[in-house]
């Protein structure tokens, strides 16, 4: 029930933003930061998650990226991007999400990754595999990190953090097959389940970014972490996704920093 209706609205989310695609102007784009765009898109999409969301489940908690307000206490939280990859977006490059989670006492149980332009959707449920349009997927077989295809991103704050995550991509870049950086960490994420990229890490992001994503990989049969092998990338602020064949040598790489919960 929670995996259909999560496909049904990222569907409808995703409707919203194709419509607005290539039409928006500088009025309707706004800023939280130097380069951090939303858009009317990103209000609207949220706007219409929230309000299914409360009309099919009014019981349930709601943690998402536009209003980033949380009523704690319950046992189900939805946990919404409603538009991932948004400079892509106000750009009209193709590589932007819907991803829409769903935890039970802090545990993902159910993950969709709507690509729209790229008419992919990715689900998992916790114990029933992960899907993209209906197909099962799984992680590739890589064993080596010299033969992988990797991916990254980099914080909207790179400018004034130390941890920027360049030193990472400079290593890696030296040492693996090559490295991507499409700019939508929730379609980094699925990408890694079905195959396309063997790992993938990033640092800053919240749990909006990931949830979904980190649950599609386990479930294709890949490993999830944060930089330190531990169980903090959900709320933490660093990730580690692989086909678990290259795991131990991608976070053997990656320099170590401390994680605050996010949640």
């Amino acid at each position: 029930m929670f995996q259909e209706f999560a496909i049904e609205v990222a569907k409808e989310a995703g409707e919203i933003l194709m419509a607005q695609l290539g039409r928006l102007d500088s009025a309707r784009i706004t800023k939280k930061g130097r380069i951090d765009l939303v858009t009317e898109a990103d209000v609207q999409a949220e706007r219409h998650i929230r309000g299914r969301i409360r009309d099919e489940f009014p019981e349930h908690d709601v943690y998402a990226e536009e209003t980033e307000r949380l009523d704690r206490g319950r046992d189900y939280c939805w946990v919404i991007d409603p538009l991932d990859g948004t400079t892509n977006f106000v750009h009209g490059f193709p590589f932007f999400s819907v991803s829409i989670a769903l935890l039970h006492k802090r545990e993902p149980e159910v993950g969709v990754v709507h690509a729209p332009y790229l008419e992919e959707m990715f689900s998992a449920a916790v114990g029933k595999g992960a899907f993209r349009n209906d197909e099962r997927i799984q992680v590739s077989r890589t064993t080596d990190l010299v033969d992988s295809l990797l991916a990254t991103g980099f914080a909207y704050h790179l400018a004034e953090t130390p941890d920027n995550n360049i030193d990472n991509f400079t290593r890696l870049l030296l040492e693996a097959q090559g490295i991507r950086r499409p700019g939508s960490a929730a379609i980094d994420l699925a990408y890694v389940a079905c195959g396309r990229f063997d790992g993938f890490w990033e640092l800053h992001l919240k749990p909006w970014d990931v949830a979904a994503g980190a649950l599609i990989v386990t479930e294709a049969g890949g490993r999830v972490t944060d930089f330190t092998n531990g169980q903090s990338h959900l709320f933490g602020s660093n990730i580690v996704a692989t086909n678990g064949f290259i795991h131990a040598s991608l976070t053997s790489r990656l320099a170590k920093i401390n994680a605050p919960d996010l949640l």
